[in-house]
């Protein structure tokens, strides 16, 4: 007797989880606690597609930061900036490809950026069945270098 009240009250609340997330254009169903990642999927798009990945920029050696990649059902990157100066106009880039800009990115700030916020020029976002496709090279591009940045798997 008491299994249908249960599963009608789960359906309602699948049902309006739904509906407050699914008619919203965000990467992800929670908005970000960082301000400077609170925009739609249709921001990140339009702005992957005005960036270009600098072909022609001297790679300048590994950036003081360090960055944790979880492929579980996160699909985020974690990554911490170790230098002692705030960086200003940052594009992070997965596999030359895919890219989020951050205005400033604070010293010893740590940002969780889902897989969901990256996009190529195209508008398609990094995939998150990630049977196929992985994270083979992570950079940051400020003041026209492009810095290396150490990675490992999530624990």
């Amino acid at each position: 007797m008491m299994k249908r009240p249960i599963r009608t009250l789960a359906a309602l609340m699948l049902t309006g989880l739904t509906m407050a997330t699914g008619c919203t254009d965000s990467p992800t169903i929670l908005p970000s606690s960082d301000f400077d990642l609170r925009r739609t999927n249709a921001q990140f798009a339009a702005d992957a597609a005005k960036r270009s990945y600098p072909q022609a920029a001297a790679p300048a050696g590994q950036a003081p930061a360090q960055a944790d990649v979880d492929y579980g059902w996160t699909n985020r990157i974690q990554m911490i900036n170790l230098s002692d100066q705030d960086w200003k106009d940052v594009e992070l880039w997965v596999n030359q490809t895919y890219v989020v800009h951050l205005p400033t990115w604070y010293k010893k700030q740590m940002r969780t950026i889902p897989f969901s916020m990256f996009y190529d020029r195209s508008a398609n976002t990094f995939p998150t069945n990630n049977n196929k496709v992985r994270i083979e090279k992570l950079e940051i591009v400020r003041d026209g270098k492009v810095y290396s940045v150490p990675m490992k798997l999530a624990d």
